[in-house]
């Protein structure tokens, strides 16, 4: 299932069973009878429905929501370091947000500190809803998540051709084109996808991330002048974008 797909359901019960295990990632299918309060011989059969119709996918008895790219994995080497970069998983949740809040922790990375605290809130990587859709790729060398690319599109009919996306990678394993190979991976997801136009906006002060996005082509549409309080000074911020 794309993120693009429209959720479209014929039962009220397998919609809300889609609506549940959305909402936590993955859950034990001998548990969603008791969790919805359904008759199990009912939930068998429209997971089974959920899982034709490609909104659902059952690994030993764990649902989760069905993303066509999940068994994509790229593997790479730059100066003696390997690494992979693959879509996001469950399980990855709290590598993932420890890179986040690690990046962001300089304050200069304020969209990214705001996605930490939605995954703290919510446990949960990828969603598709009626409300958004947000999609999370990796990097990692052996079992450690040492980046991410995130792309997040809000359910809204004029705005269906925008995405957001947000990039980082710790410090230490910069210099690595770790951030070059995730970019690359989030933009052509997102064309893939028929996303027409990403974006990211960082405050001014954030140079280093201007930089490489312009070295990727993406340009400056607009400065917010003073939008930001950052260590009780005032920073513009700078809204970048580019077309796929």
């Amino acid at each position: 299932m794309k993120l693009t797909d429209k959720l479209s359901f014929e039962h009220e019960d397998r919609e809300r069973i889609y609506e549940y295990v959305e909402s936590h990632g993955t859950v034990e299918r001998d548990s969603l009878h008791r969790a919805l309060n359904l008759d199990p011989r009912a939930v068998r059969h429209h997971v089974a429905i959920l899982k034709r119709d490609g909104y659902l996918n059952d690994a030993d008895g764990d649902l989760k929501v069905a993303f066509e790219d999940e068994a994509a994995a790229e593997e790479h080497t730059s100066d003696e370091v390997d690494f992979v970069i693959r879509q996001a998983r469950q399980e990855d949740l709290a590598g993932l947000v420890g890179a986040i809040r690690a990046v962001a922790s300089s304050g200069d990375y304020i969209v990214a500190e705001s996605v930490a605290d939605v995954l703290d809130h919510e446990e949960v990587l990828l969603r598709h809803n009626e409300l958004e859709s947000r999609m999370f790729f990796v990097a990692t060398v052996g079992d450690e998540v040492v980046g991410w690319v995130h792309i997040r599109a809000p359910e809204l009919q004029k705005l269906s051709h925008t995405a957001e996306l947000t990039v980082g990678v710790l410090s230490e394993y910069r210099r690595h084109d770790i951030g070059s190979h995730l970019l690359e991976r989030g933009v052509g997801w997102a064309a893939s996808n028929e996303y027409e136009k990403i974006y990211n906006s960082v405050p001014a002060t954030n140079e280093a991330a201007i930089s490489f996005l312009e070295r990727h082509g993406w340009e400056t549409e607009a400065v917010r002048e003073n939008h930001y309080e950052i260590d009780d000074d005032y920073v513009d911020e700078v809204m970048l974008a580019t077309t796929v």
